[in-house]
């Protein structure tokens, strides 16, 4: 299965309408915010078919598919990678953890020091870990471990943006839905974000 999305792939049903990317805003306060309706999980078709059990990351749409039937799927709306942080590719789901535990890469503390760099050591895991209350780590044949992950985040507002270090992230309530559906080994495709001209 290719990495490019084509157009012609989703969807037949009005559900499959586009998620709005997230205003900029100031930071809202957690204990206030209400997920947007339009950001629920929700059933949709598919015209074309796909292996069921399957994750695909449309970044273009900040919509993760869960594929119930070839032409079926449970679609929730996600955060992406921003800019060129965003990796395209096939994977396969290699651990899942609750509330986990978490360590800034190598990468990221050299982008962002002042911010990342005292976790150089790692953060439990809790409800400000930016893993949020479930992750879905994401393995390739070449690396292992890619450091990808699709997981929870403590900050539901940045769903619907490119806005992440490069991983794939759900409001946590929705984290922990897809988390009990989606067994070790499962299929991952990220696909690859349209260039914009």
């Amino acid at each position: 299965m290719s990495s490019k999305l084509s157009r012609r792939l989703f969807l037949t049903s009005s559900a499959a309408l586009l998620a709005s990317p997230a205003i900029a805003q100031s930071k809202p306060n957690l204990a206030t915010y209400v997920v947007p309706p339009e950001h629920a999980p929700v059933i949709v078709r598919l015209r074309d078919a796909f292996e069921p059990g399957s994750l695909l990351v449309d970044p273009n749409t900040f919509s993760l598919y869960w594929l119930l039937e070839p032409r079926r799927a449970l679609r929730f709306i996600v955060g992406v990678g921003r800019g060129d942080l965003y990796e395209a590719g096939q994977f396969t789901i290699g651990a899942k953890k609750e509330w986990p535990s978490w360590t800034p890469t190598k990468d990221m503390i050299a982008r962002n020091p002042a911010a990342y760099a005292k976790y150089a050591d790692g953060m439990p895991g809790g409800p400000g870990n930016p893993l949020g209350a479930r992750a879905l780590y994401l393995f390739d044949e070449r690396r292992g471990d890619t450091f990808l992950r699709i997981h929870g985040t403590p900050e539901p507002w940045t769903v619907g943006s490119a806005v992440s270090n490069g991983c794939v992230r759900l409001v946590n309530d929705h984290i922990q839905q897809l988390y009990d559906l989606v067994p070790i080994g499962a299929n991952v495709v990220l696909y690859s974000k349209r260039q914009v001209a």
